[in-house]
């Protein structure tokens, strides 16, 4: 199994040295979509709606990337992938971003090959049971099935979590979370644990959500983050520089509904201006227009307002910003400077 695992890790890797020689802006400009590695259906983070479109938290991160560098936030090609899939997918090419509830850590940075461009949620594993278990802590599970998507932090979390408080479980692995919610469901685990924003999102998508408890405990740090190859780094300024326009963009108090006036109507804060391109050359430095972060913000809004629209309080994922509040607020989302 070692050896499987490292041949794995090293064709993963071999792809994403092959592949980063291109251009991936280039490419994507010939193209005229940029193609977007998302989950395969996750509520309020990425999932088609009714009409087929993708909509979600991370589907804003890939249309405002598209909206920066090709000037239309439509323009994407959304490629649903699994915990086992995502990676192979960047790496070959397949996909010019991931923007998929991914786990920033040392190896997939490092020994994979590939550049996370930020951190867009932070997050943490948890634990979703029925109430009718009468559980009230992770710590009384001892014996428990567990469902657990393969390919993810979270199977050494789980196995970390039981073998220091010296209880047993029975995995039960599963590959996507739409494979989970029938099997949690229906019983055949006693618990579903992923990181608690995909606990809250699968819980709402429940016919009686009340009927399910997250127990309290986080039992890990799960950055969650976009990413793309190593190798091609201006690629990867773009992709860095487009979530950090939307961070930014809400700590100035640049919204979807107001960039059009501000960007016609330059003020005095230098800062806002540079972001929005009329004044300094920042756009030509990623070799995109001067505009290109107004057309990133207008795509779905600011960082606010694409976390309140799709999992928020307001609406049924009924997320607290939290972790994920400015760090005016108390949080830890802090953008760079633009200058």
């Amino acid at each position: 199994m070692k050896k499987i695992a490292i041949l794995g890790a090293m064709t993963v890797a071999g792809l994403s040295a092959g592949v980063a020689s291109a251009a991936t802006l280039d490419d994507v400009k010939a193209r005229g979509k940029l193609n977007c590695g998302v989950t395969t259906g996750l509520v309020g983070f990425a999932a088609p709606n009714a009409n087929g479109e993708w909509e979600g938290f991370d589907v804003g991160v890939c249309r405002a990337v598209a909206a920066a560098v090709l000037g239309d936030p439509t323009a994407v090609e959304f490629v649903p992938t699994t915990g086992k899939t995502r990676f192979t997918a960047l790496a070959s090419g397949e996909i010019d971003l991931l923007a998929r509830n991914t786990t920033w850590t040392f190896s997939r940075d490092v020994d994979l090959g590939f550049e996370f461009v930020g951190i867009n949620y932070y997050d943490g594993q948890g634990f979703m049971v029925p109430k009718e278990l009468g559980v009230s802590s992770a710590k009384e599970l001892d014996g428990a099935t567990v469902c657990i998507q393969t390919g993810t932090t979270t199977e050494l979390n789980l196995a970390d979590f039981f073998r220091a408080n010296n209880i047993s479980y029975e995995p039960v692995p599963i590959e996507t979370n739409a494979e989970a919610q029938p099997l949690y469901l229906e019983g055949a685990c006693d618990v579903y644990t992923t990181d608690a924003s995909g606990l809250a999102a699968t819980r709402a998508a429940f016919e009686n959500p009340g009927d399910h408890v997250v127990l309290p405990e986080i039992i890990s740090k799960e950055p969650l983050g976009p990413l793309v190859r190593h190798g091609d780094n201006q690629w990867g300024d773009i992709a860095r520089w487009t979530l950090n326009a939307l961070i930014a963009a809400e700590e100035l108090g640049v919204t979807s509904a107001n960039v059009a006036e501000l960007a016609a109507a330059p003020g005095s804060n230098p800062e806002i201006n540079r972001l929005l391109g009329t004044e300094g050359t920042l756009g030509a430095m990623l070799g995109l227009e001067a505009d290109w972060a107004v057309k990133a913000i207008m795509a779905g809004g600011n960082y606010g307002e694409l976390f309140e629209k799709n999992i928020g309080e307001n609406t049924p994922i009924g997320l607290a910003r939290g972790l994920n509040a400015q760090w005016t607020e108390g949080g830890l989302l802090y953008s760079p400077p633009f200058r």
